[in-house]
């Protein structure tokens, strides 16, 4: 049964890495890049200071970096107990896929995936009830770890798993920071 999820999952790789094409390349390397998302992270803190005020927000912002820290760590620990070779890397595919970018840790589950919706979840649920259409936010996890596929380094497999992790985490994330959030800063 896992063989067969495996193969369902370097298939579907293979058929997602190949839609791309050198010209687009450019844009998906910019796009897997942390720190070019900048300008939406200080737009998001920006709103998220107008809508909570700027305690709130300091506390906000340790409860994401606490989040981000659990989720990198136990991706880290995933990867190397798994270690799944990433398609870059694997010699029964690499030979007729796309690879725009080649790393050498291993691919199960993806820390792109799982720390963008882990994030996103986390200020979606803290937000939604004060921003209109907020779920747009998701779209932020949904391109970024999409560009891990296009560039060969994640299955869809690694990817969904991760957004599975994430979003969880998130959520869990939020509800702790409901409980300490009523405790500290009491409507």
């Amino acid at each position: 049964m896992l063989d067969k999820i495996l193969s369902l999952d370097t298939q579907l790789f293979v058929f997602l890495n190949g839609l791309g094409s050198e010209t687009f390349d450019g844009l998906w390397l910019f796009i897997t890049k942390q720190s070019n998302w900048t300008p939406l992270f200080l737009l998001l803190l920006y709103v998220i200071y107008r809508k909570i005020g700027g305690k709130q927000t300091v506390y906000m912002i340790l409860f994401i970096a606490v989040l981000l820290f659990f989720t990198d760590q136990i991706t880290n620990l995933v990867k190397n107990g798994f270690q799944r070779l990433r398609p870059c890397n694997n010699p029964e595919i690499n030979s007729f896929i796309r690879i725009v970018q080649a790393r050498k840790s291993f691919s199960f589950f993806s820390g792109h995936a799982a720390n963008s919706m882990a994030a996103a979840t986390f200020i979606y649920f803290v937000l939604r009830e004060k921003i209109q259409y907020f779920g747009f936010l998701f779209l932020w996890p949904l391109i970024f770890a999409y560009s891990r596929i296009y560039l060969g380094l994640h299955y869809p497999g690694d990817i969904i798993t991760g957004y599975l992790f994430g979003a969880f985490f998130g959520f869990l994330m939020f509800k702790l920071y409901q409980i300490t959030q009523n405790k500290y800063f009491p409507v």
